[in-house]
């Protein structure tokens, strides 16, 4: 059972939408990299979750998910405003969550990891949340808008799409997705449990 639960549902419901699924993907800038630090950049970060779909093409053909599984939620235009330093964050720097949207070195050693697991650089990249929190965050198509036209992330996810995955709407998926045959997985199986029990979650 991978420690993230966050993780298991989405790549339940990737799985359920067709694709092969992949997770903890390694990456870390290049030590060609202008500016390598091997103090900065020699811990790697991780891609979430990869998804691979056999029968289709373009972006959607690769589905690339971060998940941040924050117990208090996701407040979209405040961690935009971290992020372009408009607002402060009191604790760790919030770049650090979002490095390969936001630093061009872990940009570049990030799609040169998905190109090497999935064949291609261009993908759909999501992330994927308790819930959404905040302005916008009764619209997650708007809230999704507003964070791939940010120039620096524009530029970072060049030929991508994006979107956000909120945790209700990824259970409410699993829950009408599937029958009565014992699901596959430890997410799936619950899934099923609970809406035998009436069980609303």
């Amino acid at each position: 059972m991978k420690e993230d639960v966050l993780e298991q549902v989405v790549e339940d419901y990737l799985q359920l939408n067709g694709y092969f699924t992949r997770h903890n993907l390694k990456f870390r800038p290049s030590k060609a990299f202008p500016g390598y630090s091997a103090h900065e950049h020699s811990v790697a970060s991780d891609v979430d979750v990869i998804g691979i779909h056999p029968s289709l093409s373009g972006p959607d053909r690769v589905r690339v998910v971060s998940c941040k599984a924050w117990q208090a939620g996701f407040f979209p235009a405040g961690k935009l405003a971290e992020l372009r330093e408009e607002k402060a964050n009191p604790k760790r720097a919030t770049w650090r969550h979002f490095r390969e949207l936001w630093r061009p070195e872990w940009s570049e050693a990030f799609r040169d990891e998905v190109e090497k697991a999935a064949g291609q650089r261009d993908f759909h990249y999501s992330i994927a949340v308790a819930a959404l929190k905040g302005p916008g965050s009764n619209d997650p198509t708007a809230a999704a808008a507003a964070w791939s036209a940010d120039p620096t992330i524009a530029k970072h996810l060049d030929g991508c799409t994006f979107s956000f995955l909120t945790m209700k709407d990824m259970w409410a998926h699993l829950q009408a997705s599937l029958t009565t045959t014992p699901a596959a997985s430890e997410i799936g199986r619950l899934a099923q449990l609970l809406r035998a029990a009436g069980v609303e979650a």
